[in-house]
């Protein structure tokens, strides 16, 4: 016997109550902001997940009003990770049980990184990583991150020229430098929770690059060389993640995923990634993907019309991977 349950990830472009500013003075007027609302809740009514990762929350309360709109999260568990209004986070809704939860700041002790020893180190996320114990069904509980990490996003030096291309290409590799560190902090989080562990773990969010971008694959970790001892490959393999982008792309033979347009290119920013527990190449996996989803037929190419981008819309494309549990393989529940 098995069931299926389906995990999202979206990342609603900043989600501000009305008429209080966020970047460069920008606000949403009561009106916009009653549409985004509206159109928030309309997507969540199509994805249909049971468990949502969100990113760009600015209030909690604008949260919580689009899903009291939806029609199935009104008694949802949400949790949003250290809400301020100054600076966005990131929120997990999960209609499926919530165990524990923690919100993580600061990089762990063995992932701090500095790139000399005059330089202060590198040791917190620019948004913090929530990380949930969720119960899957009955049987099977597993370990939920959402993250976003670090963007492209030019970060220039305090009274330089923003329009200088030397500034900005100094800013540009500050942006990499610290999404490349929040990279390896999180690689230390997840193996700490996935090494010589049963315990399945998915990965949830917008990490600000394609899946082959060098800071995406030191996340997910690479397969081990074919030629290596059967003994290294199963280490190798406890601490792997797949992007469900690749899972799909395998299981179709096509590549239709993309979920941002910038300049004229079609990118991949926002993933699910899983662990082997969920890979149907695993003798042992206790779940498997079905398929994948992408809703992003509301993203406009700018270089190809001059049809405003609407500002209650999201910029980001949803994700959703549905999953079928295996129930002839129970694990027991730390509970």
């Amino acid at each position: 016997m098995s069931r299926s349950i389906r995990i999202g990830t979206f990342n609603l472009y900043n989600l501000v109550l009305p008429n209080i500013s966020y970047y460069e003075n920008r606000l949403y007027t009561a009106e916009e902001y009653t549409k985004k609302k509206h159109w928030i809740a309309d997507q969540l009514n199509r994805m249909q997940a049971d468990c949502v990762g969100f990113q760009e929350v600015f209030h909690e309360q604008a949260l919580q009003e689009v899903l009291a709109e939806t029609q199935g999260y009104n008694n949802a568990n949400l949790i949003v990770a250290n809400p301020t209004g100054e600076k966005p986070t990131v929120a997990l809704v999960s209609k499926l049980p919530i165990l524990r939860h923690e919100v993580i700041e600061a990089f762990p002790q063995a992932a701090i990184l500095a790139l000399s020893g005059e330089d202060a180190p590198l040791s917190h996320f620019a948004h913090p990583v929530l990380k949930a114990d969720i119960v899957l069904d009955e049987t099977i509980e597993c370990t939920v991150f959402v993250v976003h990490l670090k963007s492209k996003r030019p970060v220039i030096a305090e009274g330089k020229d923003r329009h200088d291309p030397i500034e900005l290409t100094k800013g540009k590799i500050r942006s990499l430098i610290q999404r490349a560190a929040e990279t390896v902090a999180l690689r230390v989080l997840l193996l700490e929770t996935m090494q010589h562990s049963n315990r399945p773990v998915i990965l949830m969010g917008d990490i600000n690059d394609n899946d082959r971008a060098v800071t995406s694959r030191l996340l997910s970790g690479e397969s081990p060389d074919p030629n290596w001892e059967n003994q290294y490959k199963q280490q190798n393999w406890d601490v792997l993640l797949y992007f469900a982008k690749d899972i799909q792309a395998r299981q179709t033979r096509g590549d239709f995923y993309f979920t941002h347009m910038h300049d004229a290119y079609y990118e991949s920013l926002d993933h699910i990634l899983l662990s082997q527990e969920f890979m149907s190449q695993n003798p042992h996996h206790i779940a498997k993907v079905q398929y994948v989803s992408v809703f992003n037929d509301h993203l406009i190419d700018q270089s190809l019309t001059n049809h405003p981008i609407e500002v209650w819309k999201s910029d980001h494309g949803q994700v959703i991977v549905q999953i079928e549990l295996r129930r002839s393989h129970p694990i027991e529940l730390s509970l």
